[in-house]
């Protein structure tokens, strides 16, 4: 069984990532959304809400598992039975970044391979941040993320205070 686990915060999990999760979820046996916390990036939302959001989200995949986790990704994958990790690309940024990941993540451990899947064309310019970022100015963000999501965004909003 090839089990591949997808890591981020997901600060809110937006239709770009939903969109990746579906396609692994065709390629892979098992997916494993980890939702983690990031020192480079802002978590103030719990990490609970941005499972319970996710959860609601993907449940309607079958062999996709939600699950928070702390501490390194590659001791996290090894844990979990998988030596796949999911990563998406959607710009020349994104792989810059991911590139670096890639590395670390081989000095690590050399048995975990990254795939990289990239968004369909028009979800691949939106990401958790500026999705952040149009909610705080008052903007509809329900064309970028699942309706759960645009729902929890005033909470998510106060979390960030």
């Amino acid at each position: 069984m090839k089990t591949v686990v997808y890591p981020g915060t997901f600060n809110p999990i937006t239709n770009g990532h939903t969109d990746l999760v579906k396609r692994a979820a065709g390629l892979f046996d098992h997916v494993i959304v980890a939702i983690g916390s990031s020192a480079q990036k802002s978590t103030d939302v719990s990490m609970d809400l941005r499972i319970e959001l996710a959860t609601e989200v993907l449940a309607e995949i079958p062999n996709v598992e939600v699950v928070g986790f702390s501490g390194l990704l590659t001791n996290f994958v090894k844990s979990r039975g998988s030596n796949l990790i999911l990563r998406g690309l959607r710009t020349v940024a994104d792989f810059e970044y991911e590139f670096q990941l890639v590395g670390m993540n081989r000095v690590l451990d050399p048995s975990i391979e990254t795939v990289f899947l990239a968004p369909a064309e028009h979800l691949a310019y939106i990401s958790s941040t500026l999705v952040r970022e149009i909610a705080s100015l008052g903007g509809d963000v329900s064309q970028f993320v699942d309706p759960a999501v645009a729902k929890a965004m005033p909470e998510m909003l106060k979390s960030n205070e």
